[in-house]
């Protein structure tokens, strides 16, 4: 199921960027993300991104 951007941005704001996918994760956690949105974090490039936009498109060219 495809996760919609607004609702992952819901759970990432706030983040510090840069920010590594690991810390996307443990913050979309912290923040009460559910399983389908921390499977489409979980499935992202291993690196660093330098803010929503750059996750939202990492987000959209996995699925």
């Amino acid at each position: 199921m495809a996760v919609n951007p607004i609702q992952l941005q819901k759970y990432l704001r706030e983040v510090d960027y840069p920010a590594r996918k690991e810390d996307l994760i443990r913050h979309a956690e912290q923040h009460g993300a559910d399983e389908n949105v921390l499977t489409t974090l979980r499935a992202i490039p291993e690196r660093e991104y330098n803010g929503p936009n750059a996750v939202s498109e990492a987000v959209g060219a996995e699925t």
